[in-house]
């Protein structure tokens, strides 16, 4: 069992930055990939990252490659997302979720866990 739980949200001007935490707690969270996902009102989940157990791997969308940047320190449980150059786009709930392999997915059916999210909002 892994639980889950998102900080970091708030409500930021077009340009700038925030980070979003993701703490973990659970014996066997070490054995788990990590996600970001986000949900805008009217829209489906959609995939943002997703980093490997060891860190050594990550994988972005489109829509915010070489803006977000996941990582993660194994050592203090907690699961990264700095976001910079933000845009009213990126308004959404944002989620983390763990996944029981060594390497992560972009699908979010495969995620065993998740967090309950934290709000992002973007003014123009």
């Amino acid at each position: 069992q892994v639980q889950l739980v998102e900080s970091g949200g708030g409500l930021v001007q077009a340009g700038g930055s925030l980070r979003l935490s993701c703490a973990a707690s659970g014996r066997t969270w070490s054995k788990y990939s990590m996600g970001w996902f986000r949900q805008a009102p009217g829209k489906e989940r959609e995939f943002i990252a997703t980093i490997s157990i060891s860190g050594g791997s990550t994988y972005y969308g489109d829509s915010v490659k070489g803006r977000f940047t996941i990582s993660r320190d194994n050592a203090k449980n907690t699961v990264y997302l700095q976001m910079n150059s933000l845009k009213p786009e990126d308004t959404a709930v944002y989620y983390c979720a763990a996944i029981l392999s060594p390497d992560g997915s972009s699908w979010h059916g495969e995620y065993d866990y998740w967090g309950q999210g934290t709000q992002v909002t973007v003014s123009s």
